[in-house]
């Protein structure tokens, strides 16, 4: 449609979709494609399942890790991936396929869970190659300021939840190769986003003037983020910034019922994506305040009464006025499988340790 090579009709169609109470993807001849995040995020569920002890799934993991390997993108020497489509940010085309942050870092943690858990070192091979495109095409310095370019490396922003989810994947590969370069720029990109915490724990999703929103998930990535440079990174100096952060999660992103919300101000849309980060947040962070997997728990219950369709998936949105049932392979129920899939895992751990004590 040539009406479709603006910007601002792109913008206009997205958002007509994503709010519609109605699926129109085939009407609209919107093709069918395999998206690299959402095979990662599947292959993490999964793998999570195997270290759960659920068993049944050994098959699958194999064909996901293949899959994913073939889908990433081409034209450079390092493992990268990006979308499967082209999509208009609020300024820029990113073409289909072009390589990008945020899909880059889940596939290779899902590549470095599957060498973690005996599944070949082609895995940690391709996982390191990725970590070194985040390193030697995505990170820039200028002055005191340091970051990792996102969405495209063309493009020198601040985006915490970016800046945060590449310095955690250069620190597990750190924790892997023992090369200290990767450890320094995760570091000091980790500090430059820390430092931008605001006085009640939050962050805005970035710093140009048109990303000052704070909402659920971003905040979840930079918080599950931080655990994971500090473990892998070795380091204890985002502690502080960790529990503070935490401590605003919890208190603004949660109603009574188990409901979350997406903005910390007010209480629509309810998103299933903020849903299934709210229970991952809450698991990984379980230690740094009592109730956490009580809660985590709640969320998940919430959602099965108010947000599961019984032919077998999740819907998108609850707004105030409808709820949104279209099914999104990847927003929706790879996201929410890795959510219950870590519950599950992290409520076995407790039942054991709890019968362990008695």
């Amino acid at each position: 449609m040539p009406f479709l090579d603006a910007r601002i009709p792109r913008l206009v169609l997205t958002q007509l979709l994503k709010r519609s109470p109605f699926d129109l993807r085939g009407l609209l001849r919107v093709p069918k494609t395999q998206n690299p995040k959402a095979i990662a995020l599947f292959l993490s569920s999964l793998l999570v399942l195997e270290r759960a002890s659920v068993s049944g799934h050994q098959a699958d993991i194999e064909q996901l890790i293949g899959c994913l390997t073939a889908l990433r993108s081409s034209g450079t020497e390092y493992w990268c991936w990006g979308y499967s489509f082209p999509w208009q940010t609020r300024s820029i085309l990113v073409p289909s396929g072009a390589p990008n942050l945020i899909a880059t870092t889940f596939a290779a943690n899902a590549l470095f869970d599957a060498y973690e858990q005996g599944h070949g070192s082609h895995c940690l091979a391709a996982a390191s190659s990725a970590a070194e495109y985040v390193e030697n095409e995505l990170y820039w310095s200028d002055g005191s300021v340091a970051g990792f370019s996102y969405p495209l490396p063309s493009v020198r922003n601040q985006v915490h939840n970016a800046n945060f989810l590449a310095a955690a994947l250069l620190c597990r590969a750190y924790c892997h190769s023992k090369e200290k370069s990767f450890l320094f720029p995760a570091l000091r990109v980790a500090r430059y986003s820390a430092s931008r915490q605001q006085a009640d724990g939050s962050w805005s999703y970035g710093e140009a003037s048109s990303q000052g929103w704070i909402d659920n998930f971003h905040t979840g990535y930079n918080l599950c983020a931080l655990q994971s440079i500090s473990r892998y990174g070795g380091t204890t100096e985002f502690d502080s910034i960790l529990r503070r952060g935490f401590e605003f999660y919890r208190r603004q992103f949660f109603r009574e019922s188990g409901a979350v919300r997406y903005f910390h101000d007010r209480d629509y849309p309810i998103d299933i994506h903020c849903v299934a980060q709210s229970v991952l947040t809450l698991v990984a962070l379980k230690d740094l305040a009592p109730g956490s997997l009580s809660l985590a728990h709640t969320v998940l219950e919430w959602a099965l009464n108010h947000m599961w369709d019984d032919r077998g998936f999740f819907f998108y949105r609850v707004l105030r006025s409808c709820t949104v049932r279209t099914s999104y392979m990847r927003w929706s129920q790879a996201w929410m499988l890795m959510a219950a899939a870590a519950l599950l895992e992290a409520t076995l751990g407790s039942v054991g340790k709890a019968e362990a004590r008695a």
